[in-house]
Parts: structure tokens; sequence; C-alpha cells
């Protein structure tokens, strides 16, 4: 990711999460193992990732909970599909205003998808 310095420099505040959205010419897990590469050269240990997205919208979010010398992050990656790699934004967020970023992504992701009848099926059988 051509971005990988504005990263780097977001992750030294002291805020829990970083936000970063950004467009993406890669699929959902390439998209998460390009972020997740990036994190890793940079010295961070990946603790957890996750990946939610949909299919009729090309969007997605990307978690990733990473730590450092003690120092724990948490990366929330908003993407979107497009011909090419770029940032859009980068922000550090306190834990509450992250938190709340992070559920209304993911929130905003699944809702989407209950409208697929596939998946509407599948949750009326289980």
């Amino acid at each position: 990711m051509e971005f990988k310095d504005q990263i780097k420099d977001k992750l030294s505040d002291k805020e829990l999460w970083t936000v970063i959205t950004f467009k993406t010419p890669y699929g959902p897990g390439e998209t998460l193992e390009m972020l997740v590469n990036v994190l890793e050269e940079l010295g961070w240990k990946i603790v957890f990732k996750a990946n939610w997205w949909t299919a009729d919208i090309p969007y997605g979010v990307i978690r990733i909970d990473i730590e450092q010398d003690g120092r724990e992050k948490i990366v929330l990656g908003r993407w979107i599909l497009s011909n090419k790699c770029e940032l859009l934004k980068i922000e550090s967020m306190d834990l509450e205003k992250g938190k709340n970023e992070f559920y209304r992504l993911v929130d905003g992701i699944t809702s989407t998808l209950i409208h697929d009848p596939v998946i509407r099926t599948m949750r009326e059988q289980y």
C-alpha cells in the first residue's frame, strides 16, 4: 500500500483506534492481507484480524488488533473498491468514538446483507 508512511505516523498517536479510509483495486481477502503486511513491516504483531464486506455494494470494513512494545492499537480500515490504491482519510479515535464507529460500519454492512434473499433464507432456517 502506497500510504505506509502515513499509517506509521498515525500509529504513534496515543488514541486506541486508528481509522483508515481508502480505495483499493483488490478483493476483500487481498486487501486485508495487504494491510496486515504493512502493519507487520512496521513492527506490529497481529493479535486479531477480521473483514466484513458486501458483494452487491463494493465496500468493506477491516479490523486488525495489533501490539508492539506493550502498546495495543486497533486499526479499522474502511475500504471501497476502485481502480487504484488511494488514501482518503486517516484519523485517530479514542476508545468510545472508535468503538461506535466500528459498530456503525459493521451494522451498515450487515443491514445491507439482510436484504439478500439467500442470507435471509439461511437465517430463517437456523
